[in-house]
């Protein structure tokens, strides 16, 4: 009876190990949810000429540790562009990046900047674009290689809400929130 008894909690700990693993998969988002959205991103003609935005890094547990203001500017030749990025931190670090960004069929882009490892790989579909990539993170503790799940939304003509997951060996460490707004054009 003991050997039959012990059988079944090591079936039921199998069985309770599955079920959650199972379950956890089912509430992530597809980028190809959002394909009947409209109106349809255009990284092109959002990201072209002058933008701003807001945003803030929270830490694993929700608290915001950093507020930060950037100044952007996009261009574009065919399918290529370019987004020069000047971010000012609350406690007055100055930071800058310049995206290399390339369209590609079916919705699809890459990306390259300086602190951005290998290529980073984007799909839009609808109102959103997801972005993933691996980021050296340099901070006073040191540099740590991280990877982002980038989700931009476009929520007006001129306004993108931008959510990124960052995640250090599979878990989430942080995440950033960020307000992108087109300046109007004269």
């Amino acid at each position: 009876m003991q050997m039959l008894m012990s059988r079944f909690i090591g079936f039921t700990k199998v069985w309770l190990l599955l079920l959650i693993l199972g379950l956890s998969g089912c509430g992530s988002v597809d980028i190809y949810d959002y394909s009947a959205s409209e109106p349809k991103l255009d990284l092109q003609q959002f990201f072209n000429g002058e933008l701003q935005a807001s945003g803030m890094v929270e830490d694993y547990s929700g608290q915001v540790v950093r507020r930060f203001n950037v100044r952007m500017t996009g261009s574009w030749q065919g399918n290529q562009g370019v987004l020069k990025e000047w971010f000012e931190y609350d406690d007055g670090e100055l930071a800058e990046r310049t995206w290399q960004i390339t369209k590609l069929a079916d919705g699809r882009y890459q990306g390259r900047a300086e602190d951005i490892l290998a290529v980073a790989e984007g799909q839009a579909e609808g109102f959103a674009l997801r972005w993933r990539y691996d980021m050296l993170l340099k901070l006073d503790s040191g540099e740590y290689q991280v990877h982002f799940d980038d989700w931009m939304y476009q929520t007006a003509p001129d306004t993108i809400i931008n959510r990124s997951e960052i995640r250090k060996w599979g878990l989430t460490v942080g995440e950033v929130t960020l307000v992108i707004r087109r300046l109007e054009h004269k």
